[in-house]
C-alpha cells in the first residue's frame, strides 16, 4: 500500500504511523505543506494521512502557506 501524509509543521511528523506502515511493508511518503512541497497525484496514493498542527485557518499571516490551501 502507498501511504502519504500531509505535514503542516516541522515538529509534527507521522512518527508511529510511519513505523506501523514500515513494519507492514507499506511505502510511506509525505508532503511538507509548510515547505511549499507539491501534493502527489491521487492515482499515486492508496491512503492519505492528514497530520494536525497548532494553526487555525484564519492564521494565514503566521502561516502563509495556508493561503493556497484555502
Amino acid at each position: 500500500m502507498k501511504i502519504h501524509s500531509l505535514q503542516h509543521v516541522s515538529f509534527e511528523d507521522s512518527a508511529n504511523i510511519a513505523a506501523w506502515a514500515r513494519q507492514r511493508g507499506h511505502d510511506i511518503t509525505r508532503t511538507r505543506l509548510y515547505a511549499n512541497e507539491s501534493l502527489p497525484t491521487l492515482d499515486t496514493v492508496d491512503c492519505l494521512v492528514i497530520m494536525g498542527g497548532p494553526m487555525n485557518i484564519y492564521e494565514h499571516e503566521a502561516y502563509p502557506w495556508l493561503i493556497p490551501m484555502c
